[in-house]
Formats: C-alpha cells, sequence, structure tokens
C-alpha cells in the first residue's frame, strides 16, 4: 500500500510564506524512495489541477510553473522519505488544494498523467 500524507496547509496573508509537507510510506516507498521523482500540483475551485513543482529522485534537477518560479522551492529527504514546498511571496491566486504525487521514475516530470500516486491534499488560503 501506498500513501502520501500533505500537512502544513493553512491560511496566510499575502506575502507571508508556508511550508508544505508530503510523507511517503508504503512498501513501494520504504527502500526505494529515491527513485520516485515527486511533485506538487494545485487545484483551485473551478479551474483545472495545474502543475506547481517536480523534483528528480536523487533532488539535483527541479521544475517550476511559470507562475511560482523565484517564490516556491522543492526539496526532498530520501532518508526521510518526505518532500517539500517552501512557499514564499504568496498571493492570493496562490489559493487552492495542493497535492502532492509520486512518479515511479526518478525523472522528473510536469504533467498529472506521469505521476501515478497521489495525496489526499491539503488546503492553502492566502488572504489580500
Amino acid at each position: 500500500q501506498v500513501q502520501l500524507v500533505e500537512s502544513g496547509g493553512g491560511l496566510v496573508q499575502a506575502g507571508g510564506s508556508l511550508r508544505l509537507s508530503c510523507a511517503a510510506s508504503g512498501r513501494t516507498f520504504s527502500n526505494s524512495f529515491s527513485s520516485y521523482a515527486m511533485g506538487w500540483f494545485r487545484q483551485a475551485p473551478g479551474k483545472e489541477r495545474e502543475f506547481v513543482a517536480a523534483i528528480s529522485g536523487s533532488g539535483g534537477t527541479t521544475y517550476y510553473a511559470d507562475s511560482t518560479k523565484g517564490r516556491f522551492t522543492i526539496s526532498r529527504n530520501n532518508a526521510k522519505n518526505t518532500v517539500y514546498l517552501q512557499m514564499n511571496s504568496l498571493k492570493p491566486e496562490d489559493t487552492a488544494v495542493y497535492y502532492c504525487a509520486g512518479r515511479s521514475n526518478r525523472w522528473a516530470a510536469e504533467t498529472r498523467r506521469e505521476y501515478d500516486y497521489w495525496g489526499q491534499g491539503t488546503q492553502v488560503t492566502v488572504s489580500s
């Protein structure tokens, strides 16, 4: 069984920061977390789920959406089976449910269909 559990969401004022965490567990991830690229996606009400950031299995390669580049940082700790999303200079348009995703491939990817495992999501609300 594979489980991705996000945490760290909440309510923050515009210009503030939040750090999301995603803990991976289960037999699939337990001994080979570094074999899995990880990503963050988000979905605002009435909108499609969109790519936010991705990181390769080793952590050496990262990708960002244009809307988050320079403000968000994705990282991972393979010893802890955890991936993070540091979000700075938050804007009201960043308000969404944020989802962690895992890919059965060590190379990072930017499209939803390339990810095999998904968390339940954590709400991020940025007030103006």
